[in-house]
């Protein structure tokens, strides 16, 4: 009688760090991201980059023209639309990054049941939590891409310095994904997802992305720099125009430090809802 022998496990070959958690294979994670966007989710993912521009049109072109020119808190006067338009472009990279790093991951991870079968394979809580980070990274990367070329167009960068404005959106992305996931792996129902919209309103009003921080009170202005989107809009909004200060270096460790936090918090989450 012969015996079939059963084929050797294939070995996967995890990372020196973290090899109970990461397979070394994100990149698998956003491709699958990818395909299913460009398959189903295209149009909403176009749709979302207008509504900075329509903002831009509406606020900094047509209310500007009665504006005229904003006294920028410790430099010089610039017309109206060349200072929302940087707070805009963080805006754009908030919102992109948000919404798939949210929505996307409630529908994968409460309806879809995507997250348990990619964890049933050699990839780990990591290897979902940067590969789904990454997608939202890149979404809102293309929005800020974008929406810097119409800056460009409508000559509203001030400053050499504006090209670097491209890296500072995409660690705003960044950090704004990482975060997050963490904090949708506790939502269960569509009534809690609206608390992001909640948080997400008074930020994108508050954040000195209309007008001068000052104009609040000392109290709401202390509330207000404690919120991520306002050192977003510092940082670009600094770099676009040139006025270039040391604070720049604290807004920036600032989203550092949300990443690492919310890198940490998403592949806990993962670990905890899947693999325990």
């Amino acid at each position: 009688m012969t015996t079939i022998e059963a084929p050797p496990l294939s070995h996967v070959n995890r990372p020196f760090l973290l090899p109970s958690l990461y397979a070394g294979n994100a990149r698998s994670v956003m491709e699958r991201g990818v395909l299913a966007t460009a398959k189903t989710n295209w149009l909403i993912v176009v749709s979302g980059f207008f509504e900075p521009v329509f903002y831009l049109l509406a606020m900094g072109i047509g209310l500007g023209s009665y504006i005229g020119s904003v006294q920028v808190p410790g430099g010089p006067t610039i017309p109206y639309a060349a200072y929302i338009a940087p707070a805009l472009l963080a805006v754009a990279a908030m919102n992109g990054a948000v919404f798939d790093s949210t929505w996307n991951v409630f529908f994968k991870m409460n309806f879809g049941k995507i997250y348990d079968g990619m964890l049933a394979t050699s990839l780990g809580p990591f290897d979902v939590a940067l590969g789904e980070i990454m997608l939202a990274l890149a979404r809102g990367a293309v929005y800020a891409c974008g929406f810097m070329i119409v800056m460009q167009v409508l000559g509203l960068n001030l400053a050499w310095t504006a090209i670097l404005a491209l890296p500072a959106v995409v660690l705003i992305a960044f950090a704004f994904a990482s975060f997050g996931m963490g904090i949708t792996s506790y939502m269960k129902t569509f009534q809690q997802m609206d608390w992001i919209n909640f948080i997400m309103l008074p930020m994108f009003l508050l954040s000195a992305t209309f007008y001068p921080i000052t104009v609040y009170p000392e109290w709401m202005q202390w509330l207000i720099q404690a919120m991520p989107l306002w050192h977003g809009v510092e940082l670009v909004r600094g770099l676009t125009t040139g006025l270039l200060s040391p604070a720049m270096i604290w807004h920036v460790l600032y989203f550092v430090v949300m990443i690492l936090i919310g890198m940490t918090l998403t592949t806990r989450r993962l670990k905890v809802l899947f693999l325990n």
